[in-house]
């Protein structure tokens, strides 16, 4: 699958994400020259580890039939060692439902276990980049 992003020429640095039909604008801080005109590329990133967790969550009460009413996660971030190569984040689940205590506990170990977390913490991620004229 391939993700592709465009320069959105209204602002000053601003891309557009188009992705499975979605429209998405990142940008990054007014700090930074831009005009945050959407979530910068950190928030997108922390984002999608609190997505996944919710998604995972979600999935295996279902499949289960744990009685899960709602979930609210909250990430949030430490990034002031980031330079030195320690990026923090801390995931927050919040669950609503007539569950037991048991459940509950079961739900934080499926959340430990969502895609993301492991590709952030587990896999070596190979990337390599090229540059090409248009």
């Amino acid at each position: 699958m391939a993700i592709e992003l465009q320069r959105d020429r209204t602002a000053a640095m601003a891309q557009l994400l188009h992705l499975r039909g979605h429209d998405i604008i990142a940008d990054a801080t007014v700090a930074e020259g831009g005009a945050a005109a959407g979530p910068s590329p950190h928030d997108l990133y922390d984002a999608a580890l609190g997505a996944c967790k919710a998604l995972t969550v979600m999935w295996y009460a279902n499949k289960k039939g744990i009685p899960v009413d709602d979930v609210r996660t909250v990430i949030e971030r430490d990034d002031t060692q980031e330079r030195a190569g320690v990026y923090r984040l801390a995931a927050r689940l919040q669950i609503s439902g007539g569950l037991t205590d048991a459940q509950l506990h079961e739900l934080a170990g499926v959340a430990q276990k969502c895609p993301l977390h492991k590709l952030m913490t587990v896999v070596t991620t190979e990337i390599t980049t090229s540059v090409e004229r248009m």
